[in-house]
């Protein structure tokens, strides 16, 4: 009995694990037959490689092939195991030397003409990868600039079967058909397209556009400084909308880490951008109000989990508009990783875990009727009360700036713009003030105040206590619950950054009291 050995990785959420891919050919019915609990994709990677392996020049062994993927119980999904599989076929046939392919980590779909196509996911798997110890992958060409991005591995990327069977047997390369234009793209297309429009669009924007509103563009700037959370109401018209588009303009460029936490949940929903293999910038995630539940924060049935909104703007941006028309119960779904930064989705088949640590922003209209005008709008007070008790009392409790906007006036929008700062200028301040926290916080796993928890900000950021008397009559007559004065103490915190003060006053505490019930 031949037997061969190759490794491939599979992906849960974010998280990969090395999987043993082991190939035996024995007497019996000739066929493959694949077990280590496979789902309808890679069960099909049976007719995938069989084609690839004749269309690459190469003898089917015309004897029962099993291959096995270990561990045994480990679900695994996906066609990243293609070339894995077909190159231990080979190996067990004895067209290979077993030497050659037993310390690799190969990823990559075979096309029927032994093609080798970019699959999502490669990042995180790459990752896992080095984490184990491998020395060398073998990834699609499409992917060789994502999967370079992980230090300490040597990343080959392949275009073809035959090319890698050379290069297994130490032969030179044979001459490669051009790849098609979606070989060239990656694995979407279609959503790359869609990000580079949406990420041009908004790199043409600015905060001086937005004409009156210096209180809203106040608040943008905290929040962008400490990573806080916002809510704006206010009528239709009133510049809602510009102000949260541009608050990824305030936000500063992502550091190394984060930048791969990112790309890797970007890569395993395939919407990393054409020729953009690591994201560098804040994402910015604007989901319809139409959305559903797992739209939001993620799911699918079975082993098919894919990231949703939330995660997708880990380290960026979450704007909500027109949040109390979203359906029941799915913005409370976001509870949870507002408070813990990850989304945890569990099936029966198995469990992701999704980073999600972002700046939720919530605009909604005062009333369903959505007048432009106060005097137009015809809603009782009872129903206005309804309308925004869509957004519940433990939602809004998590958010840090609440403000209510009001309509421009014709003077505003006539003079304001002398007024109004570039997104540069405020940019250069949010970045200074950030700077202030990354010292206060070099010994500690946060990056802003806003991740600081509760515990450690009563114990070692706690302001000094005649600071805090405003917030213990707060306290005492209910107004403030004890969520809201850590969250309350942490935009004070951003507030003292803001002011090059080395810790906040009695003035940063009645300032971030007020913002967080919304009295601006």
């Amino acid at each position: 009995m031949a037997l061969a050995r190759t490794r491939a990785v599979a992906l849960f959420g974010v998280d990969g694990q090395i999987v043993d891919v082991e190939a035996a050919i024995t007497n019996g019915v000739p066929g493959l037959h694949l077990v280590g609990l496979p789902d309808t994709a890679l069960s099909e990677a049976r007719d995938r490689v069989r084609a690839a392996i004749y269309n690459s020049g190469e003898t089917w062994p015309n004897r029962h092939v099993t291959v096995s993927l270990f561990p045994a119980s480990l679900p695994k999904r996906g066609s990243g195991f293609d070339l894995a599989i077909s190159v231990a076929v080979l190996g067990a046939s004895d067209a290979l030397p077993l030497d050659a392919c037993a310390g690799l980590v190969m990823i990559g779909e075979l096309g029927l003409d032994g093609r080798i196509r970019p699959v999502t996911g490669v990042l995180p798997a790459v990752l896992a990868a080095a984490e184990s110890g491998a020395e060398t992958v073998i990834v699609a060409n499409g992917n060789a600039d994502e999967a370079s991005l992980v230090p300490d591995v040597k990343v080959v990327g392949v275009s073809s079967l035959r090319a890698l069977l050379a290069l297994l047997r130490d032969l030179p390369p044979p001459p490669e058909p051009d790849n098609d234009a979606a070989d060239a793209r990656g694995p979407s297309p279609y959503i790359d397209g869609l990000a580079t429009r949406s990420r041009t669009r908004r790199g043409d924007m600015d905060l001086a556009d937005v004409r009156g509103q210096a209180e809203g563009r106040k608040i943008l700037e905290i929040s962008a400084a400490g990573g806080h959370h916002v809510c704006f109401t206010g009528p239709p018209g009133c510049g809602k909308t510009m102000l949260a588009e541009r608050l990824p303009t305030l936000l500063p460029d992502l550091d190394h880490s984060a930048a791969l936490e990112v790309t890797a949940i970007h890569s395993v929903a395939g919407t990393l951008p054409a020729g953009q293999p690591l994201i560098t910038r804040p994402p910015f995630q604007a989901p319809h109000h139409t959305a559903s539940r797992a739209a939001l924060v993620g799911g699918g049935s079975g082993r098919l989990i894919q990231p949703g909104a939330a995660s997708l703007a880990h380290r960026g941006i979450l704007f909500l508009d027109e949040s109390p028309e979203f359906t029941g119960g799915v913005l409370d779904a976001l509870r949870q990783p507002l408070e813990g930064g990850e989304v945890v989705i569990a099936r029966s088949g198995a469990t992701a875990r999704f980073p999600a640590r972002f700046t939720m922003l919530l605009a909604a209209n005062p009333c369903p009727c959505a007048a432009p005008k106060a005097r137009d709008c015809g809603c009782a007070a009872s129903v206005r009360r309804r309308y925004l008790a869509r957004m519940s009392g433990p939602l809004l409790d998590r958010v840090d700036l609440k403000s209510r906007l009001k309509e421009v006036s014709r003077a505003e929008l006539r003079y304001d713009l002398e007024l109004a700062e570039p997104s540069e200028v405020v940019a250069q301040r949010v970045l200074t003030a950030r700077d202030r926290t990354r010292k206060r916080l070099a010994d500690t796993p946060w990056r802003t105040n806003a991740e600081i928890p509760g515990r450690e900000l009563r114990r070692r950021f706690a302001p000094p206590h005649r600071a805090l008397a405003r917030l213990d009559r707060s306290l005492a007559d209910g107004r403030l619950s004890a969520r809201g004065l850590d969250r309350v103490v942490r935009v004070a915190w951003t507030l003292a950054d803001l002011k090059d003060k080395e810790t906040p006053a009695t003035d940063e505490i009645t300032e971030a009291l007020g913002l967080w019930e919304g009295r601006t």
